[in-house]
């Protein structure tokens, strides 16, 4: 299987996204707390990436799924330390 230009495009944008939530897991999780995550911002966020994965899934479009999955369940954990470290 041969990559052209847009798979490559494609493939670093998805990594690029997902690795973007890593620091922000670790560093709630290390100092637990999370009142500097705007709990608006990622539930817009984690609504955003539902709807990506529906659009993925409507046409059919698998790297779209998928990408948008593992950025689904990264802001969802955020969401989550953001709940569970509420009172930090």
């Amino acid at each position: 299987m041969t990559l052209n230009l847009a798979d490559m495009v494609g493939t670093a944008a998805a990594l690029c996204s997902m690795a973007s939530f890593t620091p922000q897991i670790v560093k709630i999780w290390r100092e637990r707390d999370a009142s500097s995550i705007s709990l608006r911002m990622y539930v817009v966020t984690v609504s955003g990436f539902a709807l990506w994965i529906a659009y993925g899934a409507l046409t059919g479009s698998w790297p779209v799924i998928a990408a948008n999955s593992v950025c689904l369940l990264l802001s969802a954990v955020i969401l989550a330390l953001k709940w569970r470290f509420r009172d930090g």
